[in-house]
């Protein structure tokens, strides 16, 4: 795989960036969405220190308006931002052709598609003694559907940053499993305001809460690298695992698991995805699916010899 190229060097900001693309990456990707969540977290729909500002719902949750455009300008936003300004038009041209990589086995798609969610109930019916109800027709009429907005919105939103940008920068510079376990955290840590908004279940929420999610983040995280790099880099591919776990959860788990609490859905998605990153661990010995084969830092903002693939 590919390290990461950076162009001749420039002054200013731009320069800047060059020099620091993962710094200025994380940097971006916070500031934009937190700045955008602000109105959501301190309105009625969060905090309701500003009780004037009270977000409508649309499609049944306030989370459209009130979640969404701060999201689209994070992470997406950021890794677009940077891989102009570090790596130029070829960097964008590399990175936008991971986002459309969708030729890919169809293997991976069952994989993602059936197989997360799978996963996912298999635990959930761990967890609850069995005590699993056949939902009913228009829980599996609304999946397609339901998955279709989730890779519009969470996926395309979130994944061209945390995957499509920062991983093939963390993976040489840090090798394949401490990259990820810079990347896991750093992800959950970006979702943190929304714990104060109606997103999070505010105020139903604890410091243990947002450590849970975090870890959970983590976890899943080493799943995802080893998706995104057996997959050969395809985005889509990565996006249907992340998307597939929150279609599964919003469409069909009430019905699935009708006595289950939001702290009960928690705990199933951290188990499946410590039991799933344990697998990888063993299964890769640590390697994740990286057949880079050399684990060496990004080159410094110069024009740099082509990488070794």
């Amino acid at each position: 795989m590919a390290v990461p190229q950076q162009i001749a060097p420039h002054g200013g900001i731009r320069g800047l960036i060059a020099r620091y693309p993962l710094v200025s990456f994380f940097t971006l990707a916070f500031a934009l969405s937190w700045i955008a969540w602000t109105p959501y977290v301190l309105g009625m729909n969060g905090l309701g220190l500003e009780p004037e500002i009270d977000f409508p719902k649309i499609m049944g949750t306030t989370q459209v308006l009130g979640v969404l455009p701060g999201a689209y300008l994070g992470p997406i936003l950021a890794a677009f931002l940077v891989t102009a300004a570090a790596e130029g038009r070829p960097g964008l041209r590399r990175w936008a052709g991971r986002l459309l990589k969708w030729n890919v086995n169809w293997r991976w798609y069952v994989g993602a598609i059936l197989g997360v969610p799978a996963a996912m109930i298999l635990t959930g019916v761990a967890l609850s003694g069995g005590d699993i109800h056949l939902p009913g027709a228009a829980v599996f009429v609304a999946l397609l559907p339901g998955l279709v907005f989730q890779m519009v919105t969470t996926g395309l939103a979130e994944e061209p940053g945390w995957r499509d940008f920062a991983l093939p920068y963390l993976q040489p510079k840090f090798g394949p499993l401490r990259g990820t376990l810079i990347l896991g955290p750093l992800w959950g840590l970006w979702h943190l305001p929304l714990f104060f908004s109606e997103w999070g279940q505010w105020p139903d929420v604890t410091v243990w809460t947002i450590v849970k999610f975090i870890a959970t983040t983590t976890l899943f995280s080493i799943v995802m690298t080893w998706v995104f790099n057996r997959s050969g880099q395809s985005l889509p591919i990565a996006m249907l695992v992340h998307t597939s776990v929150n279609n599964t959860i919003s469409i069909a788990w009430a019905d699935l698991f009708p006595s289950a609490t939001t702290d009960d859905v928690a705990w199933v998605f951290l188990l499946a995805s410590a039991l799933a990153a344990a697998v990888v661990l063993i299964a890769t010995r640590g390697r994740l699916g990286y057949r880079g084969d050399e684990l060496v830092t990004t080159a410094p903002p110069v024009a740099a010899p082509p990488a070794r693939s």
